[in-house]
């Protein structure tokens, strides 16, 4: 990971701390004057930051990636001043097991003390993403099938796991689930995120800072094997629903829903959230989370009431190599694959969209020093709108954006901005391409 930047505009000038280190992988030899014009096109200020002109066609698919895999959050707030152990007794036998399992979790992750020690922590890793997969129309039920009828729309994009996608990094600063900030880089793009316990908020080159609806929520990325504790408080309401192998490992499933008052207040006028559920798959022999599941779906409502539109976002995250950092167990590395499934008008105008990310930790450390409340202001050109989000959605909607990866369809326009759209989870929907 590379820290600094050399003067692009002066030989002899000072080299520049990069605010998020990128991946050595961007700076191969073929690339690399292209990756240093990306990184100073984003290095300057937001006024006068422009999208860099190597991308060209990328830029609705990178944004697309950003939007949706970049910064999204749990659903249900954590608090950091619940105690992390709780009696199983008097409870259901589902609730009772989810409670026993998630205390063998505690134990794996460090024990109580370990976990309770910890009041801050940093984490910085990179990232690759890319699109896999997209299917409208026809294409969907042929490629459930199993088809390969060429008349299918169906178009396959660069695959992770095959060398394709797009590089980056971030940085993690946390102090209590509730107070958090994030910067992300990929391929010259640069997002940032946080909450400051009363309202969290992201920014994006391509939109103006916005808040979400609803109170403040941790960060899934937080919860990927990074804070065992919000991972553990997380779950503690949950139920216990099964067993399931995953990924060779024999997992116990804990289950948890959102309740309908926090769907109502992350819900406007012109959307609303149906449901959001979230899965945690916690290895019977090791006790550790294997893996994260969250599926939610919302209605995007059209002005005369008819032609509702439905969005079904699934994201699952392979959690690993899990390493003890001063007594805690952190994972190091993982995998999330993401699925965006629209409908609610006629077949024609269905569509699917496939999206995988791999990460890796490089450093962690904890107890922060000097990590105080201005490290996690939101911006000062933060929006505060009347209904928040829902408000801007209404705008994303009716964008004219077009499909991502010039995929177009006679029967179906179906805008980036709407794929954006329908992961509400922090106001991505307010993004409008």
């Amino acid at each position: 990971m590379r820290t600094l930047c050399p003067n692009l505009d002066g030989e002899d000038g000072l080299e520049t701390v990069l605010e998020v280190p990128i991946p050595e992988e961007t700076f191969a030899s073929n690339n690399k004057n292209k990756s240093w014009q990306y990184m100073k096109s984003w290095m300057k200020p937001h006024s006068e930051r422009s999208a860099p002109s190597g991308f060209g066609g990328r830029n609705p698919e990178i944004q697309l990636l950003l939007g949706v895999v970049g910064a999204p959050l749990i659903p249900l707030p954590v608090r950091s001043d619940y105690p992390i152990t709780q009696s199983i007794k008097d409870h259901p036998i589902e609730a009772s097991m989810a409670k026993y399992i998630v205390q063998q979790y505690i134990a794996a992750t460090g024990g109580e003390n370990a976990l309770n020690s910890i009041n801050s922590m940093y984490a910085m890793g990179k990232v690759k993403m890319a699109a896999s997969e997209f299917i409208t129309g026809e294409g969907i039920n042929m490629a459930c099938n199993g088809s390969n009828n060429s008349t299918g729309k169906v178009m396959k994009i660069k695959s992770v796991r095959h060398g394709g996608g797009e590089m980056g990094g971030f940085v993690l600063w946390q102090k209590r689930p509730e107070l958090w900030c994030l910067e992300l880089v990929v391929s010259g793009w640069k997002i940032s995120a946080g909450s400051d316990g009363k309202v969290a908020w992201r920014q994006t080159p391509w939109h103006h800072s916005h808040a979400s609806r609803g109170p403040p929520r941790p960060l899934r990325r937080s919860l990927q094997g990074l804070d065992p504790r919000s991972t553990a408080n997380l779950f503690s309401t949950s139920i216990c629903t099964g067993e399931k192998t995953i990924n060779g490992q024999d997992c116990f499933v804990l289950k948890l829903e959102a309740e309908p008052s926090t769907l109502r207040a992350r819900s406007s006028s012109s959307v609303e959230i149906i449901r959001h559920t979230v899965w945690g798959y916690f290895g019977q022999r090791t006790g550790l989370l294997v893996q994260l599941e969250d599926s939610h779906l919302i209605k995007i409502k059209s002005p005369g009431g008819d032609d509702n539109v439905f969005w079904e976002t699934t994201m699952e995250s392979l959690i690993q190599d899990y390493r003890t950092i001063d007594g805690v167990n952190i994972a190091h590395a993982g995998k999330t694959s993401v699925s965006l499934f629209r409908y609610g008008e006629n077949s024609e105008s269905h569509s699917r969209t496939r999206m995988e990310e791999v990460w890796a930790i490089e450093e962690v450390d904890f107890n922060i020093k000097g990590l105080s409340m201005d490290c996690f202001l939101p911006p000062g050109d933060l929006k505060k709108e009347d209904e928040g989000c829902g408000v801007m959605i209404d705008s994303v909607v009716t964008s004219s954006a077009r499909l991502p990866f010039k995929i177009r369809s006679n029967s179906s326009r179906v805008s980036t901005a709407k794929v954006a759209a329908i992961d509400v989870d922090d106001s991505e929907g307010a993004e409008e391409e």
